[in-house]
C-alpha cells in the first residue's frame, strides 16, 4: 500500500522543501532565474528532484470494473494518478502522451501491475485529427470506451501581454481546449448511456493569474465547455463534469511552466501552506467518472488546498 491519505496536513516537511529547492536551483541553472524552458526535456518525471506522489492510497472496491477510459497527459503528474487510481479500481487505460514516451512507457506498466491493459498512443491533441486517432485506436485495442478524461495541458508563463506570442497563445489554446472539442467529437459516437466525461480546469480560472494569461483564458473557457456540454449531453445519459486543482506537484511546473524562482516556494501561498501530490486530486477524477457522482454533471471540484472560490 501506499502513503495513507494527509487529511489536515499543512506545510511540507524538511525533506519536500528541500526537493523543491534542487529543482528549482536545476531549472536556475539551465535557463536563469526569470525564465522558463520552452520544451521540457522528455522522460520528465522521472527527472524531478522531488517525486510526485502518484500512488493510489487504498485498496481496490471496483468501481470501474470493465470499464475502458482515455486519459490524455496521462504518461505523468495528475494523468499518471488517475491511471493508477482508475486502473486499480477496475479500468482499462489508453495512456495519450506528447512527447514523454518513457514516462508514458512507466505509466502503463503502473497500470498493468494492476492486473489491467494498457495502450500508449502518442498523439498531439491539440491538431485536427488526433483525437479521431486516439479514439480509433482505443476502439480497435479494447472495442468499447466508457470514460474520456480531458487532462492535457501546458502553460507558458508571461508577466508582459505583449511578450505572449501569436504562435504561443495559438499552441495553448490548441492543446488545452481545442483538443477537448476533438476528442469529445470522436468520442461522442462510442460513449452510452452511463458514460463520463471529465475535464481538468484549474484554480486560475476562478482567481486568475497576472502571469498566465493564456493559460488562465483556457482554463475559463474550460469550464465554460463543460458547463455548456453537460447541458448538451445530459439528456443522453453521458454526464459531463471537472476538476480545478491549485498548484500540484507535477513536471508542468518544475521543468519548464514556471520560472525557478517561484518553483522554490511553489504551492506555499495555499492556506495549507504546500503543492498538492496529484494522488491527492486523482480521487476526485475518480468520483465523477463512476456511478458515486450519479446525480452530478455540469460541476466542477477544488482539490486546490483549502483556497475558497465559488463556482
Amino acid at each position: 500500500m501506499a502513503k495513507q491519505p494527509r487529511a489536515g496536513k499543512v506545510g511540507e516537511t524538511p525533506a519536500e522543501k528541500k526537493g523543491k529547492k534542487r529543482a528549482a536551483a536545476k531549472l536556475k541553472r539551465e535557463v536563469g532565474a526569470g525564465k522558463t524552458i520552452k520544451k521540457p526535456p522528455k522522460d520528465s518525471e522521472a527527472d524531478l528532484d522531488r517525486a510526485p506522489e502518484w500512488q493510489p492510497r487504498y485498496r481496490c472496491s471496483g468501481r470501474l470494473e470493465g470499464k475502458v477510459a482515455i486519459v490524455t497527459g496521462g504518461d505523468s503528474g495528475i494523468g499518471r494518478a488517475v491511471c493508477a487510481l482508475f486502473a486499480r479500481e477496475g479500468a482499462d487505460i489508453a495512456i495519450v502522451y506528447h512527447e514523454n514516451r518513457g514516462d508514458a512507457v512507466e505509466t502503463a506498466a503502473i497500470v498493468e501491475a494492476e492486473k489491467r491493459r494498457a495502450i500508449t498512443i502518442k498523439a498531439d491533441v491539440g491538431k485536427v485529427g488526433a483525437g479521431e486517432k486516439v479514439v480509433a485506436q482505443t476502439i480497435d485495442r479494447f472495442g468499447r470506451l466508457d470514460i474520456l478524461v480531458n487532462n492535457a495541458g501546458e502553460q507558458h508563463p508571461a508577466d508582459d501581454i505583449r511578450d505572449i506570442s501569436p504562435e504561443q497563445l495559438q499552441r495553448t489554446f490548441a492543446t488545452n481546449i481545442f483538443g477537448m472539442f476533438y476528442l469529445v467529437q470522436a468520442a461522442l459516437p462510442h460513449l452510452g448511456k452511463g458514460a463520463a466525461i471529465v475535464n481538468c480546469t484549474s484554480v486560475t480560472m476562478y482567481q486568475g493569474s497576472g502571469g498566465l494569461l493564456d493559460y488562465s483564458a483556457t482554463k475559463g473557457a474550460i469550464t465554460a465547455f463543460t458547463r455548456s456540454l453537460s447541458e448538451n449531453l445530459v439528456e443522453k445519459g453521458i454526464r459531463v463534469n471537472g476538476v480545478a486543482p491549485g498548484p500540484i506537484w507535477t513536471p508542468l511546473n518544475p521543468r519548464g511552466g514556471a520560472p525557478a524562482k517561484k518553483v522554490a516556494t511553489f504551492g506555499e501561498s495555499t492556506p495549507m501552506k504546500r503543492p498538492g501530490e496529484p494522488n491527492e486530486v486523482a480521487p476526485c477524477f475518480l468520483f465523477l467518472a463512476c456511478d458515486d457522482s450519479s446525480y452530478m454533471s455540469g460541476q466542477v471540484l477544488h482539490p486546490n488546498g483549502g483556497t475558497v472560490v465559488n463556482g
